[in-house]
């Protein structure tokens, strides 16, 4: 039995590490084009069923799917109902892994490793090696299902064993309710629904469970792949708890109502695989069940279509019901200066990891506007008490910024695809920037502070002066905060724009001071504060520059 077990949890084990490997060589060579897809995806809400459900087929990962989306939502890349649609279709598309075990073509699970072995080691382009890793994690995936069939088989005729299957029975609701409470805790530990449900296929087609019960485990299975979601939202906004909660909500509801119809819901199955020509479900050739796989594979995709529609027509609804569930107090303005929540669990992840360090980033960059807003104000009302401020704001950018850097330091010693690479050395280079804005926004401040402390003041013209220069920092650095969230046609371009304009800014409004004291306007006392603003206030519109060329992938 010891042999048994092993061979059963290795064969699991290849089959995670297949659908692992395939997953992430799908994603290195569309992953950028996915994210672009899902950022951009409309408010229609059967468009973004659809888009949910061709992208999770592509990368064969639900998972990824919705990790990125709770990365949109938090970041504000996405509205709540957006993300909950395409969710909707990301349950539909995963299903797609079940089909393709249905096939049986495990017989291609040798040559497909040994393709893949030659594509990912010996080619030299990189998209061939990318290729190569979808091609290998295939392989892996069904010599993985090959496996645990080899590793079950001699136990279907054990009494121990046929006793302990027996309770997974779905002649009662207690059955059934065992059955749908047994998968999800299982797919809760293992983190792959593919996993479990291709587990599932085994048992029924070794005939260790009925069909029946192989249904109510896929159930449970669909109710446990909702834990990946619950916990990319650690450290997440109120928005991303949201569309967790709407995601766990979903697939709850949608195994109760196939709960409550549930013999009715077999027979309907059985009736529409039957029409497109599968065999009896109940067949027997050399000890196996070979049509069992199907019907499940049939099941766990008319369930989730069947969701999605129901759903789909009644989101508005889901969403204010996700949104009940999550209560979430108005955060004060200080919470901007937190520092950052980064779940050290997910060092390993980048794809989970990466949406938490985005939306961290995103609130560094909120922060260094409010600090440079407030800041500036006091140049007019000259309130020493809200100026000072500026000292533990500064503080905290600078702890921001650190954290941040050390957290993405360390998911860059683990391994990383091309494309999480590139994200987080953007990401690096945002934070460091943000960060140079608040120290120019210190300059200021401390400025600011020389000027009420000693009862200087400027003249109208210099104060207007450094207001239309600060505006225009503003506009810059709101544009960047923008392009985080949401890619912006031609950014470099507008970009080198305002870069230029505040240098010319900068140029003729220092020139314009020195004319106002030659004509005896303003007093020297204060001309050197106002140079130094000035200058500060260019090096700030460099720093958001080099957060453009960030965003945009240029460095």
């Amino acid at each position: 039995m010891l042999q048994v077990l092993i061979q059963t949890v290795g064969g699991l084990g290849l089959f995670i590490f297949g659908m692992k490997i395939m997953s992430d060589g799908l994603q290195e060579v569309a992953g950028d084009r996915i994210k672009k897809i899902l950022a951009a995806v409309s408010s229609n809400r059967i468009l973004a069923v659809i888009t949910g459900t061709g992208v999770t087929a592509l990368i064969q990962s639900s998972s990824a799917t919705t990790v990125m989306l709770i990365g949109f939502v938090n970041a504000g890349m996405m509205s709540l109902q957006q993300a909950v649609g395409v969710i909707l279709g990301a349950n539909i598309g995963t299903t797609i892994t079940a089909q393709l075990i249905a096939f049986k073509i495990t017989d291609l699970a040798l040559p497909a490793i040994a393709l893949g072995v030659g594509l990912k080691f010996f080619s030299r382009r990189r998209k061939n090696r990318y290729v190569g890793d979808v091609v290998l994690g295939f392989g892996l995936l069904f010599f993985g299902l090959l496996t645990m069939k080899s590793g079950l088989a001699p136990i279907r005729h054990d009494p121990d064993f046929v006793t302990f299957f027996t309770r997974f029975s779905a002649e009662n609701l207690g059955g059934i309710l065992l059955c749908v409470a047994t998968g999800a805790i299982l797919t809760m530990i293992i983190q792959s629904s593919s996993a479990t449900v291709g587990l599932t296929m085994t048992l029924a087609m070794q005939g260790l469970i009925s069909f029946p019960g192989a249904v109510a485990l896929v159930l449970g299975e669909n109710i446990g792949t909702t834990i990946t979601a619950q916990l990319a939202t650690i450290g997440s906004g109120k928005h991303a708890h949201q569309a967790a909660n709407a995601h766990t909500l979903f697939n709850v509801i949608g195994v109760m109502l196939i709960v409550a119809v549930f013999p009715y819901f077999i027979e309907f199955v059985e009736y529409l695989t039957g029409l497109i020509g599968s065999g009896p479900v109940d067949l027997i050739a050399g000890e196996e069940r070979p049509n069992v796989g199907r019907y499940i594979a049939n099941a766990h995709t008319i369930f989730n279509v069947i969701s999605a529609i129901v759903f789909t027509m009644g989101l508005t609804w889901l969403v204010r019901v996700a949104t009940w569930l999550t209560p979430h107090k108005e955060e004060p303005l200080e919470d901007l200066f937190r520092a950052p929540k980064l779940d050290p669990r997910h060092t390993d992840n980048p794809a989970l990891a990466l949406p938490q360090v985005r939306a961290e980033v995103l609130r560094m960059a909120q922060a260094a506007m409010t600090t440079l807003t407030d800041v500036t104000d006091c140049l007019s009302n000259r309130n020493l008490k809200n100026l000072s401020r500026w000292r533990k704001r500064e503080d905290s950018l600078d702890l921001m910024q650190r954290d941040i850097s050390i957290y993405l330091t360390t998911l860059y010693q683990d391994h990383v695809t091309q494309s999480e690479a590139q994200d987080i050395r953007s990401l690096l280079r945002m934070s460091n920037n943000f960060e140079r804005v608040g120290d120019a926004v210190e300059n200021v401040a401390l400025m600011i502070e020389e000027l009420i402390e000693n009862n200087l003041s400027m003249s109208p013209e210099a104060v207007a002066d450094i207001l239309s220069m600060t505006k225009r920092v503003k506009d810059f650095l709101e544009l960047v905060t923008e392009s985080i969230v949401m890619p912006i046609p031609g950014l470099m371009k507008t970009a080198i724009a305002i870069e230029n304009e505040l240098d010319l800014m900068r140029e003729e409004k220092r020139q314009g001071y020195i004319q106002r004291l030659r004509d005896g306007i303003c007093i020297y006392d204060t001309s050197l504060i106002f140079l130094d603003m000035m200058s500060s206030l260019e090096k700030m519109g460099d720093y958001c520059f080099n957060i453009a060329q960030a965003v945009a992938g240029e460095k």
